[in-house]
């Protein structure tokens, strides 16, 4: 029986903790839903990075077609594609998403000495559920919150309780309080678009110009059956086969 644990921001990852587990990481607002999408959109792969400097080196480094997209605190970065869906999906098709935002992205490369690390989001969590409990049913599995600057993120949370309500429609499973809580935060909450909109983060983002469109395209729970999946080897996030 799997053990489901949650870490509530990327700041409380302990990475040599991670070795011997398999870790889901959510940015819901927006990183982990990009990825999502960017694979069922028919990217190459996807690169997560720390940051804008490691972005453009390894950038560099590609000898394959590759979009550079990236944020800073909800703000393009310059010289940079728009990370979200709506401005990526028509150039990102064959080629390498290479990615920079200001929280998801770091908190999949503290996660990377997971012995399996996945991206998740609203809408491949149905999806996850069935992968995992198929794959992963007698690992320790940590739902990764990415949360931002220090803080724990509603939406990131919402995102992990929505994978635990599918995980235990697929088996049984033990659930630490922190699991337990996130399932019945979910069950409490509004209708996905209400409540990733009510966040801060979804707030601050609309006030920054930001189409409500996005958050209603992510807030589609399970439309996507995406497996979005980290490779040590090659660096880069894939959709599983």
């Amino acid at each position: 029986m799997s053990d489901i644990q949650v870490i509530f921001k990327k700041e409380d990852i302990q990475p040599d903790m991670m070795k011997g587990k398999v870790a889901v990481v959510f940015d819901v607002l927006f990183a982990t839903s990009t990825i999502t999408a960017a694979l069922a959109d028919g990217a190459a792969s996807v690169i997560a990075v720390y940051d804008q400097a490691q972005a453009r080196e390894k950038a560099k480094s590609l000898h394959e077609p590759y979009v550079l997209a990236g944020e800073d605190k909800g703000r393009t970065i310059e010289g940079f594609e728009h990370p979200l869906r709506s401005f990526l999906q028509p150039i990102v098709a064959g080629k390498h998403l290479v990615l920079s935002t200001t929280n998801g992205t770091v908190a999949l490369n503290r996660s990377s000495q997971a012995d399996s690390l996945y991206a998740s989001s609203l809408l491949n969590n149905r999806a996850m559920a069935r992968h995992l409990a198929s794959e992963h049913k007698d690992d320790t599995i940590v739902l990764v919150c990415s949360g931002t600057s220090g803080h724990y993120t509603m939406e990131d949370f919402y995102g992990a309780g929505s994978l635990v309500s599918f995980l235990v429609e697929e088996g049984d499973f033990e659930l630490s309080d922190a699991a337990r809580t996130a399932l019945l935060f979910y069950q409490g909450c509004a209708a996905p678009f209400e409540t990733l909109r009510s966040t801060r983060i979804g707030r601050i983002l609309v006030d920054l110009g930001m189409d409500e469109k996005e958050i209603q395209f992510i807030a589609q729970e399970g439309l996507l059956s995406t497996i979005a999946k980290y490779d040590p080897e090659s660096g880069k996030i894939k959709g599983v086969q």
